[in-house]
């Protein structure tokens, strides 16, 4: 990651959070934050996942087309590690459940 990436992140991570801190008044109003900053929170859970997914499956297929290439009789098992990153979108869904 570069030097430009973490701050991108870290200036995201730090507007997210200071918007909890942000806005005084009613119980009214904080539901209405929390609501809304859940919802973030299940979209960043599933989008990230997915990114997530998308990066680890380009560099596994690649290479599992080159191993099938060579072997053809190892694609069934192989292809079982190409499916494994699929996971984390399954548990950004679950995330995203869970948090609504």
């Amino acid at each position: 990651m570069t030097k430009y990436n973490k701050i991108v992140l870290a200036s995201l991570a730090f507007a997210l959070i200071s918007t909890g801190y942000a806005q005084e008044g009613t119980n009214a109003a904080t539901d209405e934050l929390y609501r809304g900053l859940r919802a973030v929170g299940a979209g960043l859970a599933l989008g990230l996942g997915a990114i997530g997914t998308g990066i680890a499956q380009a560099r596994i297929g690649s290479s599992l087309v080159g191993a099938v290439a060579e072997d053809p009789s190892k694609a069934g098992s192989l292809l079982l590690y190409f499916l494994l990153p699929e996971t984390l979108v399954i548990f950004g869904f679950l995330a995203l459940f869970i948090l609504n």
